[in-house]
């Protein structure tokens, strides 16, 4: 390949990464997804362990053995809120820790339109389905919350997908796909949602790693060499 060649090469690439940057929000960490699989798949197992049962058991269902749950002095509604902040907490934190430094060691703005843009589509979904679970909740249907939030964030993730990385649409729709098959086998509500906010966190977070974050710091270290 001759100079002339790479330096076309080389012009092209830095049109495609600018024109990458106007539309889509590409600082979104895959380390952070990872972390986030890891907060909910504690979370869950800190509700196995309330509850004293183990995944997929054909017994009674998580949400009717929790109604009667008092376990270390703390009643169950007071326990799952507990858990689920800091499971949240957890998220926010480690998403906004990784994501940025991946925009720091880019170059890029962490916080301009685009990334408003990103948080306000991804925003009204989940508002929308906290609100809807709150409403579950209060009419008996605690059966149906899991299943909601699967299917929420799944929506959620859809609709932000337009402005950041693609690979997010997919991981939307697995979600919302494990939701309406939740909604189906009630009784595994919380298995679903290990699976879904849990596993699925962990392997797409690890493949936007190696797919987008391992080559920058490949040719990172090789540029300095």
């Amino acid at each position: 390949m001759t100079k002339t060649q790479e330096n076309h090469l080389k012009t092209l690439s830095e049109i495609r990464s600018l024109m990458e940057r106007s539309s889509r929000f590409i600082s979104l960490s895959g380390l952070s997804g990872v972390a986030a699989g890891l907060f909910a798949l504690a979370g869950a197992t800190a509700v196995y362990v309330y509850l004293g049962v183990t995944p997929f058991e054909n017994k009674k269902t998580y949400y009717e053995i929790a109604a009667s749950a008092d376990k270390w002095g703390i009643d169950y509604v007071s326990f799952f809120l507990a858990t689920g902040s800091l499971v949240l907490l957890g998220a926010i934190c480690s998403g906004i820790y990784f994501t940025t430094r991946k925009a720091k060691r880019k170059g890029q703005p962490i916080w301009d339109a685009l990334s408003k843009r990103l948080l306000i589509n991804l925003a009204i979904p989940l508002i929308a389905g906290g609100l809807f679970c709150v409403a579950l909740f209060q009419h008996g249907l605690a059966g149906l919350i899991a299943p909601a939030t699967l299917i929420f964030y799944g929506l959620a993730l859809v609709n932000a997908s337009k402005f950041t990385l693609h690979d997010i649409y997919y991981l939307g729709i697995l979600e919302i796909s494990l939701g309406v098959i939740a909604v189906f086998n009630l009784g595994y509500g919380l298995e679903f949602w290990a699976i879904g906010f849990g596993i699925l966190h962990i392997l797409y977070g690890m493949m936007m790693y190696w797919k987008y974050e391992k080559p920058d710091r490949v040719t990172t270290k090789l540029a300095r060499q």
